[in-house]
């Protein structure tokens, strides 16, 4: 067999395509091979699919295939313009290549394939392709997946932000509960966030009035958008989020009293972890902080904290009482800053209870937020915010690539 006809069978090609030669150079470790088509043949117009356009003239292109074993392997084709009678002059398009791409099909499914294992810049290292083109690849076809998404039955959402880079950089990020999947990516964290969401969501064939649950922080800004741009929907506050709040005032109580107890000094995760999750010498040092007559704000502070966590276990008809018995005993420990959270529970009372109703939080979030930070510490960030929410679709997204194998 003929390496010509060889190749022709391994690219797959049909008439009128063919391969005329092939050409590799050991010195730069790369393969040619020349695609051509007869003289006289016929093709169809790009636009409207009219059969039986001839040749009008040619076009010399170039794409990087599979390597062939360690080498370069790139297909130089004289690609032909066709003259149609309704459209005018279009250049065709080749059943290996996507218009306007560097690369061929075979290749770029590569590229996607390594991309949800390894940092972009790694893949550029191994196919020796600059990394913007690689970027090139993810992008089209991350938009390209996304455009046919359909969020029509999507009715419990999650909102949260993730940091892009240094900085006060944020990403929001909104998820279908549900199925735990990436919705929707972009810039910022305030309110504006939900109106980009809502219109994108649309645009997938999603309906605001069906959404009944989002989930998020206590974010005045979040607040306000999902109160504007999804009226219908119950608030959920997340329980992380809740708790965060408490285990701050925790330890501002901790920083205010360590200035004429030093004793507490270097003590501030005892306060904060659960007891569970302490060390044996951890546990011991709290103990004895505890057990001793030292009269501790901070050991106060705690036992109101370790209270509040009980809320979340409580039935649904008791959950309410329980709560306002938590808050009289706040508001009146004279901690200032166990009363500041306490207030801020209050002004979020009706959110706090729906999670009894809902029973949803932003655990899924903080799962793919955690994929996402890993990615960004592999790739060591991402120049732009674009590649990131690239790559949040591809880790997130659980997009349907049709790509060819």
């Amino acid at each position: 067999m003929r390496d010509t006809d060889l190749f022709q069978l391994a690219l797959g090609l049909r008439p009128p395509w063919y391969v005329v030669s092939c050409e590799f150079s050991p010195d730069k470790r790369r393969l040619d091979i020349e695609i051509d088509f007869p003289r006289g043949s016929v093709f169809s117009c790009p636009s409207c699919g009219r059969e039986g356009c001839s040749a009008y003239d040619t076009e010399r292109h170039t794409w990087r295939h599979l390597n062939f074993f360690q080498h370069e392997a790139y297909l130089n084709v004289r690609v032909p313009r066709v003259s149609c009678g309704d459209c005018g002059i279009k250049t065709i398009e080749v059943p290996w290549a996507r218009s306007g791409s560097g690369f061929t099909l075979l290749f770029e499914a590569l590229i996607m394939t390594m991309a949800k294992a390894m940092p972009v810049k790694s893949i550029a290292d191994i196919v020796k392709e600059h990394d913007t083109r690689i970027w090139r690849v993810l992008n089209h076809y991350v938009h390209q997946s996304r455009q046919g998404a359909d969020f029509s039955t999507v009715t419990e959402v999650g909102v949260d932000e993730t940091s892009s880079k240094r900085g006060h950089n944020y990403v929001s990020l909104f998820v279908d509960m549900k199925a735990s999947q990436v919705l929707f990516a972009t810039e910022g964290k305030d309110a504006s966030t939900l109106e980009r969401f809502k219109a994108d969501f649309e645009e997938h064939h999603g309906d605001p009035s069906h959404v009944q649950e989002v989930c998020c922080d206590m974010s005045p800004a979040f607040i306000k958008g999902v109160e504007k741009h999804f009226p219908e929907a119950h608030l959920t506050f997340d329980k992380f989020h809740v708790l965060k709040v408490i285990n701050e005032a925790v330890d501002e109580v901790r920083r205010q009293e360590q200035q004429v107890r030093p004793e507490l000094k270097k003590t501030r995760y005892l306060w904060l972890k659960n007891p569970v999750n302490l060390k044996a010498n951890q546990a011991a040092t709290l103990e004895a902080l505890q057990v001793k007559k030292l009269n501790l704000k901070t050991a106060r502070a705690y036992h109101i904290r370790m209270n509040f966590q009980e809320f979340w276990s409580q039935p649904l008809l008791a959950a309410e009482a329980f709560l306002k018995k938590w808050y009289f005993w706040a508001t009146h420990s004279r901690l200032a800053p166990i009363k500041e959270a306490a207030y801020t529970m209050k002004r979020h009372w009706d959110g706090i209870l729906r999670w009894f109703t809902s029973k949803i939080n932003n655990g899924i979030l903080e799962g793919i937020n955690s994929l996402i930070q890993a990615a960004k510490a592999r790739a060591r960030g991402y120049r732009t915010v674009k590649n990131l929410t690239t790559m949040i679709y591809l880790i997130g997204g659980k997009l349907e690539f049709r790509l060819p194998t």
